[in-house]
């Protein structure tokens, strides 16, 4: 069920590997627990049109969303957020230390009573085992 979304300016493309990016965000995320990998999504939706600041265009954006099922506590959630926010940061600072990087991080809860999931990937993995 989670979804982890990488929302980001599109000069970010142009600096690193997005998809690097995006591998690296969901491995953390799995090696973390609070997803499980079956239902883990990740992804990264580049924003073309923008505007940052005084529009010096050294500067990107990273905003990072987990949206999740509810019933974990307040801890957990803090210490998954900080470390998918390291993860990021410290990604970025290695393959785009050109760029000056506002990033922020959200963490949202699913409300289970207006959902609908047909995950036929629990299928095929349990098949595969």
């Amino acid at each position: 069920m989670p979804h982890l979304t990488l929302e980001h300016s599109a000069n970010l493309n142009d600096a690193c590997d997005v998809q690097h990016l995006v591998d690296m965000v969901h491995e953390q995320a799995a090696q973390h627990g609070l997803p499980p990998l079956v239902g883990l999504r990740t992804r990264a939706v580049a924003r073309a049109n923008y505007r940052i600041a005084d529009g010096d265009p050294r500067y990107a954006f990273v905003a990072f969303t987990a949206r999740i099922g509810p019933g974990r506590s307040a801890e957990t959630k803090n210490e998954f957020l900080v470390l998918m926010l390291d993860t990021i940061d410290t990604f970025l600072a290695a393959e785009a230390p050109e760029l000056v990087v506002a990033l922020s991080g959200e963490i949202q809860e699913i409300d289970p009573d207006h959902r609908i999931n047909r995950n036929h990937i629990r299928t095929h993995l349990k098949a595969s085992d």
